[in-house]
Order: C-alpha cells, then sequence, then structure tokens
C-alpha cells in the first residue's frame, strides 16, 4: 500500500486481495475490474500481484489493454507500462517480458507448491500432527449428558461446561453414545 500510496493512487482505489493469486476469480479484483473504464491506470505492485499463471496473466493483460483500454504499470518492472512505448517496438518488448515474468510467476508457484508439499510429508514422517488440536473430552461429560438430556441444562449449555463448541459437543456426544452405548430418551421412542 505504501508504493501505491507513492504514485498517488487514493485509499478508495486500492484494492487488496487476500486469497491466492492462482486464478483471477479473486472478490476484490472482480470488483476492481468491474469498475475500471477506458483510460484507467492500474498500478500493480509486481506481476505476480496480477496473477501466477502464466497464459492467464496473458489473457488478462489483453483483455485489460485492449477489450477495457486502461493502461497498467508494474511498479517493479518499469518496462512493464503500457503508458510508455505504444509503437510497435514497445508493444513487443511490453509483451516479452511479460511472457518471461508470467513464465516466472507460475514457476515460483509450482515451486512453493512443491516445497509446500515436501515439508509436510517430512513433517508427517517426523510425527507432527496436523489439524486443530483435539479438545479432551472431559472427566464429568457422561454427567454433563444424563443433565442436558434431562433437560436440566441446554445444549450451549453444555457445550460451555465442556469447554467446547456446540458443533465439538455433538460430535462427542455421538462418539461418547457409540463408545457407552447409551442412547439418549428421545431417540428410544
Amino acid at each position: 500500500m505504501v508504493e501505491m500510496r507513492k504514485v498517488g493512487v487514493p485509499e478508495e482505489n486500492i484494492y487488496k486481495d487476500k486469497q491466492s493469486g492462482k486464478d483471477f476469480f479473486r472478490t476484490n479484483y472482480r470488483k476492481m475490474v468491474k469498475k475500471m473504464k477506458k483510460g484507467d491506470l492500474l498500478y500493480v505492485l509486481s506481476i505476480d500481484r496480477l496473477g501466477r499463471n502464466y497464459e492467464e496473466i496473458q489473457a488478462q493483460w489483453r483483455y485489460l489493454t485492449r477489450e477495457k483500454e486502461i493502461d497498467i504499470s508494474i511498479l517493479d518492472m518499469p518496462l512493464l507500462d503500457t503508458r510508455n512505448g505504444k509503437d510497435l517496438m514497445g508493444t513487443f518488448l511490453a509483451d516479452i517480458v511479460l511472457q518471461v515474468l508470467s513464465f516466472v510467476a507460475q514457476n515460483e508457484r509450482e515451486n512453493i507448491r512443491k516445497r509446500q508439499a515436501e515439508g509436510i510429508a517430512a513433517a508427517k514422517m517426523n510425527g507432527k500432527p496436523f489439524g486443530r488440536p483435539k479438545i479432551d473430552v472431559p472427566m464429568d461429560f457422561g454427567d454433563t449428558v444424563h443433565r442436558w438430556e434431562n433437560g436440566e441444562i441446554t445444549a450451549f449449555d453444555a457445550a460451555d461446561i465442556s469447554h467446547m463448541s456446540i458443533a465439538t459437543f455433538y460430535r462427542r456426544l455421538r462418539q461418547y453414545r457409540d463408545e457407552t452405548g447409551e442412547c439418549s430418551p428421545q431417540a428410544i421412542s
């Protein structure tokens, strides 16, 4: 955002995506493109902030510059500024740089995924647990279940007493019933 402010982009015109740049179905990106009109200027910090898919970056670039007729300036790569070099040579050079940087962005994304998968596999081999930590069932869970079944407390109260979310309470309740063979009086009728 600092770089956008440096080039004079007003705060209300700065769009940030929290989603991955693997495709162009990002909510804020789509809002921004919909708002843009002929003659607007799109600043992008780096080509990999635009996207991370070689073919989609190029297709999106063509869509924005040719169909929407907007200019694009990649801040960390001055050669990728459609305001400059609109002649054949300038367009040719920008296309080559775009192709190279699009390739690099996609290649980096694939390398990140590969390194991530290798890290996860190594961690699993070393016994590292994944996912949320398991919530232990309290010793008095059976008593809490009976109080809930008898209508003395609500399911929310039972979950709170057991230090669980309501979803976890119901999941543990099913496990408790499977393990003990107990079922609620309501389920028998």
